[in-house]
């Protein structure tokens, strides 16, 4: 059950490894990482310019890290803080970059189709639900203040609800169409064949142990290139100099086995839109083309010193909590079996904003940082990368969060400290909400989000 792939890979098969660098190369850009950011940078960049040599050098395999483990979620939620965009950029810089989030949805779902990717896609929404009663008044003010950025947000109640997806204890939900479902793996894999039809070469097991101007260091060669880009985003931390720039946040997740149409008829869900929570230690869900959840959760959310655990294995305790979040929403799953676990990282800058960018002077670029929601901002961050490497003064270079710096990650202990404390926070303050005798948000969970950051 517990095995060092997704399951997701457990569907399709680990693909086999294409071969590594084996001496220095001169490139136009060499892009880091060949995850969604890295594919699609170089996707949009030899779809502009064929004649650019582009390469693209990965550590292990095309997909391994969070881009062939995340929860498939192809969502529209802005990778960082309304408030802190709007600091740079004004109310109108914050709308446009959202309004660049809802197309890019499109945008995936466009370039799929057209290039023959078959990533299981429903495109139903997302519906994220309040269970508890003091999580009902958190969900109206978000719901109340995403509309006030014009966001495209619809507040359900209790009844609206349960006809889509019959979440025990349901009061309400917040419903946004700007969401879809889609297999990861199979996302990344067809993209991956999708960039090499197109001429450019990716070298796998092939570990970069520095980025420098114009210059990727390798063990076997050096690639330099007018362009280095950073496309590395949960596993930057490995990279030398680069230890707090992004903290490397672990997330789990279970998926069960096929559920029979007894406990489908009960649940519902029948749209197969996405499903998160309201909780502060929340959880996110899809319902698989095949017929199983698939639910995820922090976990064990960091390891001291921004180490990341390659194997994706998944801790016992986390497994249980995991399974316990399924039950409670969805009592009908308590017989049903989880036929696998696994782990992924991804990458969490101090001020929760994503950020992407690119330094003419040294050519150096990067794109990241995306607090989970990675899955279409990745898209997002190809198409802007693509428009800084080509010189290019368009609507998505102007955006708020390109260019975007931040102040690093506290020194250790005091990171390892503060992120065991803040889950340690959410976790208690979900307990004190779930018994239902409060009616407004635990105080715990507030000074939490100040001490961290995250509003």
């Amino acid at each position: 059950m517990n095995g060092g792939v997704s399951f997701w890979y457990r569907e399709i098969g680990v693909p086999a490894r294409r071969p590594p660098l084996t001496r220095s190369i001169d490139a136009d850009v060499c892009v880091v990482g060949a995850g969604y950011t890295g594919l699609w940078t170089a996707y949009y960049l030899k779809k502009a310019d064929p004649g650019l040599k582009v390469v693209v050098v990965e550590r292990t395999f095309a997909g391994f890290g969070a881009s062939g483990r995340n929860g498939g979620w192809l969502s529209a939620a802005l990778a960082g803080s309304r408030r802190r965009f709007a600091a740079t950029h004004g109310r109108q810089g914050v709308i446009d970059l959202q309004r660049a989030m809802n197309a890019g949805v499109d945008e995936v779902i466009a370039v799929a189709r057209e290039e023959g990717i078959e990533a299981d896609i429903v495109k139903s929404g997302m519906l994220r639900v309040a269970h508890a009663p003091a999580q009902l008044p958190r969900l109206r003010a978000q719901v109340a203040a995403a509309r006030a950025w014009e966001d495209d947000v619809t507040l359900l109640d209790a009844a609206q609800t349960s006809a889509r997806i019959d979440v025990a204890g349901a009061l309400g939900a917040a419903y946004t169409p700007h969401c879809a479902r889609v297999q990861p793996a199979k996302l990344v894999r067809g993209l991956a064949g999708v960039v090499e039809g197109l001429g450019v070469p990716i070298y796998e097991s092939t570990l970069v142990t520095a980025i420098e101007p114009h210059t990727a260091l390798t063990p076997y060669g050096s690639v330099r290139a007018r362009y280095v880009i950073r496309a590395t985003e949960g596993f930057t931390a490995g990279l030398a100099g680069e230890r707090r720039t992004w903290l490397p946040m672990n997330s789990s997740l279970i998926v069960t086995e096929p559920l029979p149409d007894p406990v489908w008829d009960r649940i519902g869900w029948t749209g197969e839109e996405l499903l998160g929570d309201m909780s502060h230690a929340y959880v996110y869900a899809q319902r698989t083309a095949d017929g199983r959840i698939a639910i995820g959760g922090r976990g064990r959310p960091y390891r001291f010193g921004s180490r990341t655990d390659d194997e994706g294995r998944t801790q016992a305790a986390t497994v249980r909590q995991l399974r316990q979040a399924l039950v409670r929403l969805f009592p009908a799953t308590l017989g049903i079996g989880i036929a696998h676990a696994w782990s992924g990282v991804l990458g969490v800058p101090r001020d929760w904003c994503s950020t992407a960018g690119l330094d003419r002077r040294t050519g150096l670029g990067w794109a990241g940082g995306y607090v989970g929601h990675g899955v279409t901002t990745a898209n997002l961050a190809g198409r802007t990368l693509r428009d800084l490497v080509l010189g290019r003064d368009s609507e998505l270079t102007g955006l708020p969060w390109v260019g975007r710096r931040v102040r690093k990650w506290e020194p250790e202990p005091l990171r390892w400290l503060g992120v065991q404390g803040m889950y340690a926070a959410y976790r208690e303050a979900d307990r004190q909400e779930a018994g239902g005798g409060r009616v407004t948000t635990s105080p715990i969970a507030t000074l939490a989000d100040m001490v961290a950051r995250r509003e």
